[in-house]
């Protein structure tokens, strides 16, 4: 199969801060004081939204240029709740500061539905682990 990303973690003795390599990239993570960390980076679904809300603006703009449209600065604000039987819901709000008509914001919220992100979340991904054997 080939690759499409690949990210690792390693802990650090800060509880539960660690430091992520997404590519060639270093981010952190950990968890807000109210769950024990120290609210020292962005928490697992932090990024978990970021990453679908990166993939929204990426993609609306690229479906933008195509088409010719001006999306000017473009925004989209996400949030993820839980309902009473505890699944995950994420709501998505789009903003643009220009007029775009509303078969362009039709056309822009069909687009937003198959975002390759929204649909591996949507869909789902098969996730294996494995152990890595001792030296």
């Amino acid at each position: 199969m080939p690759r499409i990303a690949s990210a690792a973690v390693v802990s650090t003795d800060s509880n539960y801060l660690h430091h992520i390599q997404a590519g060639h990239y270093a981010l952190d993570t950990d968890e807000p004081v109210k769950l024990g960390g120290q609210g020292a980076a962005p928490a697992p679904f932090d990024y978990y939204l970021a990453s679908l809300a990166a993939c929204t603006a990426i993609t609306l703009r690229m479906y933008a240029q195509h088409k010719g449209w001006n999306l000017g600065e473009f925004r989209a604000e996400l949030e993820l709740t839980r309902d009473e039987n505890d699944r995950l819901h994420v709501h998505r709000t789009l903003y643009s500061d220009q007029p775009l008509s509303e078969e362009q914001w039709h056309r822009l919220l069909e687009v937003v539905a198959n975002t390759p992100v929204t649909r591996a979340m949507r869909e789902g991904v098969e996730i294996s682990s494995d152990r890595a054997q001792a030296a």
